[in-house]
Order: C-alpha cells, then structure tokens, then sequence
C-alpha cells in the first residue's frame, strides 16, 4: 500500500541531500476532504534560500557542460524512478490537494510522468550548436544554458507544473532551487527523493518550502539567481517581475486565465456543451485553462443552458480518497471562501442562477466542498465574467454572429486558452485566427505532445513544454570566425 511521505516533512533537499531548515516557522498542512492536519511542513528563511542557492550556484559551471546525452540518461532515469513510484505520488496529491485518487493517479501523477518522458525527447530532438546558415558555416549560434533557475509551482497541478519547470531547466543544463506552494508540500517532497534516488550531482537541484513572501521573494531577488519560472496568480506574477526586475533576470510567467468557450449552432451541440461543462467542473474548476465561459450561438442557447445545468446536477461531489469519477474538495479554506464570494456576487449583480449555488453539496458537511454552479445570461460587466474563479463555476452568455462571439471572447485582461465548437472548417480557422489567446483548441481535439502551453495578455510571459520550455532556460550566442 502506498504511504504518505512525510519522512522529510521539515526538511529542505539542498546540495544532495536532506537539510534540517535555518528558520523555525512551521505550516499545517491540511486535507481538503476533512479538513484534518497531516502534518507540519517547514517554511524556509533567507539563510535557507541562500544556502540552497549558493549549492546550485557551485554546481552550474559542471552541470552547464555536461553534454546533452548525459543529461537525457539522468532524466530517463528520473521518469523511471517516478513510474516505480506513482502510486504514492498519487496519494501525495489527492490528500495535500484534493484531487480524488484515480484522477490524482491518472491525470495528475500521470502528468508528471509525461513531461519527464517528453523531456527526454524532447532533448534528443534539440541542436545546441549550429551554424548560422549555409554560406556562413565560422558563424555559429550556440544556446547555453542560463544559470541558476528560481522554480516556483502552484498548488493545483503540482507535479504538472513540477516537471515543466524542473524537467525543462535539467534539459537545458540549469541548476535549479525549488519552492513548490506551500498548501501542497508532500508530493514535491516525493520528487525530491526521486531526483536523489535518480543520481543528479548534488547542487543541480534543491527544494526549499515557504510561502511566496518568504522564500518566493527571497528567490526571485536573489542577486545569484539567473532565471525564474513561475505558475501562480497574475497579481504573484507581477510581484514577482517587480522582485526580479532590478537584478535583470529573464522571467517566464504563466498566470491566470478567463477561458471562453464558442459554441456555435452548426456543431454537436449535445456532445460540445457537455464536453465543455465537465471541462470546466473538472479539478474541482481549479484549473488556470478551462473553458469557464461559455459563449453560445442565440438559436441554441436555451438548449445549451439546460445541458450544461444538467451536467452540474448530475456531477457527483465526494471525498478525495473515494474511488470513481467524481470531484473533490477545493484546496483550502481561503478558496473556499473565495469561490462562495463570487458565486454571491453572481446572484447579487444579476445572472441567472440555473444550478448549483452557495454553500457545499448535500450530504457534506465538512470538508472544502462546493456546488457545482452554472450561470446564465452572464453580461461581460459581472465579476464572474471578468475574474478567475478557480471553482466549478460556468458563466454562460448568448451571441448572434461570429464578430460578437470574438469580441465577447477577447474582453478579457486574460488570454490563455480559447475552446470553439463548429461544424465549419473555414469558421474554425477563422475564429482561431482572431482569438487573442496562446492555445486554441477546436472541437475537443487534444494538443499534441511537445506543444507549448501559454497566453498572451496579463495570462502570462514565455512558454512551457518541449522545446519551447526548454528554450526558457536557454541564453542564444553568437560566435563568428570559426
């Protein structure tokens, strides 16, 4: 049976292996379903960042020139340690997060596994040194890895976001600080004592906990860190530049998002709506890219509507540790509270209120569970049409032509992804073309391993996954008289 690892709960992974902390201060750390305490986990202090970064600073002249080959077999071997491992890696994220277990196992962990996999090709793929172009073969670019990376992750895809960041930036060449969110500490944890087991050299990767005042700031200002990535929230990810900006850090943000959904009448529209409504109820909503705005063509609109109450009636609520496929709590009491807040304010500004609603499910009475809630009539004015949720909210609107869709779609400060549902391949390409947003997914089609995952807007800076992630922790030389 897998178990939870809190073996090093108060421990930080610096310089290859596991360090009581500098500081003191101690965090609960919670579990969403019951609301019980799984333990403490340490928040670092400076003295904790700077010894941690002063380990990745030691080891980046050594791991910045290993050859590409070498790097690809230690990742290699970390994906396969971290397959052995997935079950409790799973557990990890379903009891720190909420995420019921055969979606923590399945999507979560599994995410994990994929960009470690997709790393590792990725790297065999890429091409460090070449030249310039044909005629000019003494003229050579090179791309060298950056330095030493501040890695900050978010608590609602954790090792998703885990190994873009740390899987992208070992490919690179980077050493690498890691300050996972405090609220999910267990399952980064984990990834630690799988980089350990993996053999990379001490220095090249380092886990600090805390919080984005504490060790999230001391990171992103730190004079001898060269890059950070960060996943968070768009008001963090302004701190965060600010922090980084007088030092000159090259930064990479993916922040928030407001992702419409254009259903239009000349699609599936049974098979769109429903699509789209379980997209935004999954992960208890808590998910930067789902498609929390549905945008519906007049002529099918009620009938969107209904479809879409139907799916938020019949979306089962249920502790995390339950089998089967249902959605679990919200992470914490802040955003509980938060998502109540918004689904108040939807009722107070005057959207109709078709399912769902304030408070939690029937039958659960403790635990950081919410009613999955489907507005309609939603005018782009109401702050549930203007700001992120992070909940299983669906704010839905009617249109009438395809220039009002696209200006509904892109009134938004956010643009990371962007949903169109049409039977109409020249409406397709035409919609996406004017959709200001950095993914654009067409009648459910999946994106396709290695491609890059960011927005435009206040959404975020850079990208993340295959080469385009990689690129992130890359510096670009040019050499000429060779």
């Amino acid at each position: 049976m897998p178990t939870l690892p809190l073996a090093h709960l108060t421990e930080f992974y610096v310089d290859g292996g596991w360090m009581e902390p500098l500081g003191a201060t101690r965090l609960p750390v919670h579990n969403p379903s019951d609301e019980s305490v799984v333990g403490e986990v340490a928040l670092g202090s400076d003295d904790d960042v700077h010894r941690a970064v002063a380990a990745a600073n030691t080891a980046v002249a050594a791991w910045g020139s290993t050859e590409p080959e070498e790097r690809s077999a230690l990742l290699a071997r970390l994906a396969e340690c971290y397959e052995a491992r997935m079950d409790e890696m799973a557990l990890a994220i379903s009891t720190e997060m909420g995420s019921p277990i055969d979606m923590a196992l399945l999507a979560q962990a599994g995410a994990g596994q994929f960009h470690l996999r997709g790393f590792v090709k990725t790297l065999g793929e890429m091409t460090f040194d070449r030249p310039l172009r044909e005629d000019r073969p003494g003229d050579r670019i090179r791309l060298e890895p950056t330095g030493v990376a501040a890695l900050i992750t978010p608590w609602n895809w954790p090792m998703n976001q885990v190994t873009l960041k740390v899987g992208a930036a070992l490919a690179a060449g980077c050493t690498m600080v890691l300050k996972p969110s405090e609220l999910a500490p267990l399952s980064s944890l984990l990834f630690a004592e799988l980089v350990d087991e993996a053999g990379f050299p001490p220095g090249v990767f380092n886990l600090v906990n805390g919080n984005g005042l504490g060790v999230g700031t001391a990171l992103t200002s730190h004079p001898d860190v060269d890059v950070v990535s960060f996943t968070g929230s768009t008001r963090a990810g302004v701190a965060v530049t600010k922090a980084a900006a007088p030092t000159v850090k090259r930064v990479s943000l993916e922040l928030g998002g407001k992702s419409p959904n254009l259903v239009f009448a000349d699609c599936d529209v049974v098979e769109a709506v429903r699509r789209g409504a379980a997209h935004c109820f999954d992960n208890t909503g808590q998910s930067c890219n789902a498609p929390t705005r549905m945008l519906v063509e007049r002529s099918v609109y009620d009938q969107a509507v209904d479809l879409a109450a139907e799916v938020a009636a019949t979306t089962r609520c249920a502790p995390a540790s339950e089998p089967g496929g249902h959605i679990g709590p919200l992470v914490s009491a802040a955003q509980f509270e938060r998502v109540q807040a918004l689904i108040k304010a939807g009722i107070e500004e005057g959207a109709r209120l078709v399912e769902g609603g304030p408070g939690r499910p029937d039958g659960l009475t403790e635990g950081w569970f919410v009613r999955p809630t489907v507005f309609a009539d939603v005018s782009p004015d109401m702050r549930i049409a203007r700001e992120e949720i992070f909940g299983p909210v669906l704010a839905m609107a009617p249109f009438d032509s395809e220039e009002e869709a696209l200006a509904l779609a892109n009134n938004t400060p956010y643009g990371l992804a962007s949903y169109v549902q049409t039977g109409d391949a020249e409406r397709a390409r035409r919609v996406s073309a004017g959709l200001r947003a950095g993914m654009v997914q067409v009648n459910g089609a999946p994106r396709a391993p290695g491609s890059p995952f960011g927005g435009y807007k206040q959404s975020g800076v850079g990208r993340e996954g295959g080469v385009w992630g990689v690129e992130e922790f890359l510096e670009t030389k040019s050499v000429s008289g060779l």
